[in-house]
């Protein structure tokens, strides 16, 4: 668990960052989280693995190939990411990650999500 405690530790890092979990798609259950966004971050990415797998039927049913990389969902004040895990060993995860839309670079934040997501390890 200590890998998935770094990836959520340089996630933070991020100007910005307000929360970061590591969530499994199927159940909703979260299995590494950190920061402090103002809610209740589990309830969150519980709530995100319905969006994904919404999409994820969505795609199947118009017949899209290819995969799912990532979600961005626009707040008034924050943007909420989701990266979505496709290799062998964290395929059926995917990274949760809250931002301060007034601090954070979005571009910025969405490379270090995409670095730390090639990097995740359970």
């Amino acid at each position: 668990m200590a890998r998935l405690d770094d990836s959520i530790a340089d996630l933070l890092a991020v100007d910005g960052a307000m929360g970061a979990a590591v969530v499994d798609l199927d159940s909703g259950m979260v299995l590494a989280a950190g920061g402090n966004p103002g809610f209740d971050l589990e309830i969150a990415a519980a709530g995100n693995s319905n969006v994904v797998r919404a999409k994820l039927r969505t795609m199947n049913d118009l017949g899209i190939s290819g995969g799912l990389e990532d979600v961005l969902i626009t707040l008034d004040k924050q943007y909420h990411l989701i990266n979505v895990l496709r290799d062998g060993g964290t395929a059926g995860l995917f990274i949760y990650f809250v931002l301060n839309r007034a601090t954070a670079n979005l571009a910025l934040a969405r490379h270090k999500l995409r670095t730390v997501a090639d990097q995740v390890r359970v």
